[in-house]
């Protein structure tokens, strides 16, 4: 057995990990060290390689290089001992059409030879009380996603991977998967790794949040730290007419954090000292003969971390 006794409290470490199918490099050198307990999320636009990093986690695939221990263990020679550590969900979960809510759980408890006591509590935990008698084709999408988390816990996992578990669902639906989550957190230790686009998500539920793209960590840390905790740190975002060529040849890299985007006419500036950098930016607007046409100013988000670092939105 291989145990790595130096981390015993993190239950998943992943140690710069890769992987290829043909020639593209989903992953490239992921790390990554997750402790008992600990809601970390995976976010990055569809393709950046959350889903692939999460199924070598899972299992399911198998590292080219680099190497994933869950709990001190390999997945080679302990699949059993840690299946019964983990619950998941993944972003596309088929049951059984004529089979009801009740009859799908009790087969897949059956799986770990589980009371049907534990059943009631999972349609409980999951709110499908009053649709228990009903068959999955006749179910939601929220209710559907519902019940293939109920499923992941049916085995009071240690360990939870939910890949994008609320993509495709109306606000109310997702409101009502991350209430599951949340309760889950508050009473129980089990970690969580959380896969997803959504910034909301990844705020409202996880303690920690790693920003991914094009295979690799681009930043990771907790909310204030990503935000940068300051106070005075701020967003603009704006749009301005005048000579466009001068604005194509803004080169204001040494004094302010700027991402333009010449199709749209619209730019975001990144403030970290708010009177001294926004007096330098007018300044500069006004030599250029660059006239602002709109100006809003917000508090930063996980959206604008990711376009500074990548030139990109979260959405692309």
């Amino acid at each position: 057995m291989h145990l790595d006794h130096q981390n015993q409290n993190r239950v998943i470490n992943v140690q710069d990990v890769h992987k290829s199918f043909g020639e593209v490099k989903a992953v490239r050198g992921i790390s990554l060290e997750i402790p008992q307990g600990q809601f970390l999320a995976l976010l990055g636009p569809n393709g950046a390689g959350k889903t692939t990093l999460v199924e070598m986690i899972e299992g399911i695939q198998k590292p080219d290089s680099g190497e994933i221990l869950i709990k001190g263990m390999s997945w080679k020679g302990h699949q059993e001992t840690i299946h019964q550590l983990i619950g998941i969900s993944l972003q596309e979960t088929r049951f059984i059409d004529k089979l009801t809510i009740t009859e799908t759980l009790r087969l897949f408890s059956s799986f770990y030879n589980l009371p049907v006591s534990r059943i009631e509590e999972i349609i409980e935990l999951t709110g499908l009380q009053e649709k228990r008698k009903s068959y999955v084709v006749n179910l939601s999408g929220g209710q559907r996603q519902r019940l293939a988390l109920g499923i992941s816990l049916l085995n009071q996992p240690e360990i939870l991977l939910l890949d994008e578990p609320t993509t495709g669902l109306d606000p109310t639906a997702r409101r009502d998967i991350w209430n599951i989550l949340l309760n889950l957190k508050n009473e129980q230790k089990t970690s969580l790794i959380l896969t997803t686009h959504y910034m909301e998500e990844a705020e409202h539920l996880c303690d920690y949040i790693v920003l991914i793209d094009r295979g690799k960590i681009i930043s990771q840390g907790t909310l204030p730290q990503l935000l940068g905790g300051g106070e005075n740190q701020r967003v603009i975002d704006f749009a301005i007419e005048g000579d466009m060529a001068a604005i194509e040849r803004m080169d204001l890299s040494e004094k302010l954090r700027v991402s333009w985007d010449s199709k749209k006419g619209m730019g975001t500036l990144y403030l970290e000292n708010f009177e001294k950098q926004l007096s330098f930016f007018l300044d500069f607007l006004k030599d250029q003969k660059l006239r602002i046409i709109n100006f809003e100013c917000r508090r930063t988000t996980l959206n604008d971390i990711f376009l500074s670092l990548t030139g990109r939105e979260l959405s692309e």
